[in-house]
C-alpha cells in the first residue's frame, strides 16, 4: 500500500491545547453541488464540487512542518462540525471556532440558507482540517494559499481547555454556540 512519511506523526492523541485550527479551503461546496445535481435545483451560478486529491500537498505540508503537524482528517462525512466534535470529544478537550475565518462561497452560503441547511455540517470533498502547534499556523496556512485547492485556507479556531468536549463558534456579531454533531443524515451518502 504505502509507507509511512518519515516526518510523519499524526494522531488525535498528539493534539494540545493551544493548537490551532486549520481548515485547508472553503467549505460546502461538493455536498451543495451534488444536492443540486440530485434534486435538479437551479442556481443562478453554477456550483461545482470542490473535490481534488491532497496526496502532493500532504506531502509538502509534512516536509516543511514535520511533526509540528499532529493531526490531519478530511472534511467529507458529516462536514468540519462532526470532525470537530470527534476530536473535542475523543481529547475530552474544548474547540473554539470563530465564523468570520471560515470561507464558505457566497452561491454556495446562498443555496444552504435557500434550503435551511448549515454550512457547518455539509459534505466537502476536497478540504481537510488540520491541528498544528500555534507557531506554525501561519506559515501553514500560507503554504496551503500557495497550492491551487487552498486559496480559502485559514486558521478557523483553536484548541482550549474551557468546555470540554464542545465545539463552541464564536459568531460574527459577538454571540457564541455550541456546534453539535450533525444528527442522521444531511446528505445521502455518495461515494
Amino acid at each position: 500500500m504505502g509507507k509511512v512519511h518519515p516526518k510523519a506523526d499524526i494522531s488525535v492523541d498528539r493534539i494540545k491545547t493551544g493548537d490551532k485550527v486549520i481548515i485547508s479551503n472553503d467549505i460546502a461546496r461538493h455536498g451543495i453541488a451534488i444536492m443540486s445535481v440530485r434534486e435538479g435545483l437551479e442556481f443562478e451560478s453554477d456550483i461545482e464540487s470542490d473535490t481534488c486529491h491532497f496526496n502532493t500537498i500532504i506531502e509538502q505540508l509534512l516536509e516543511d512542518f514535520g511533526k509540528g503537524i499532529h493531526f490531519l482528517r478530511d472534511a467529507t462525512r458529516g462536514g468540519l462540525s462532526t470532525i470537530l466534535n470527534e476530536v473535542s470529544k475523543s481529547l475530552l478537550k474544548g474547540i473554539a471556532i470563530h465564523q468570520k475565518d471560515i470561507v464558505v462561497d457566497e452561491s454556495v452560503a446562498g443555496a444552504c440558507e435557500l434550503l435551511g441547511l448549515d454550512p457547518l455540517y455539509v459534505a466537502n470533498e476536497g478540504v481537510f482540517v488540520a491541528f498544528v502547534e500555534a507557531s506554525i499556523a501561519d506559515q501553514v496556512v500560507q503554504k496551503l494559499k500557495n497550492w491551487e485547492n487552498g486559496i480559502h485556507a485559514a486558521v478557523i479556531g483553536e484548541v482550549i481547555d474551557g468546555h470540554p468536549g464542545q465545539v463552541v463558534l464564536h459568531s460574527q456579531i459577538g454571540g457564541r454556540r455550541v456546534v453539535n454533531m450533525l444528527v442522521g443524515e444531511q446528505l445521502p451518502r455518495i461515494c
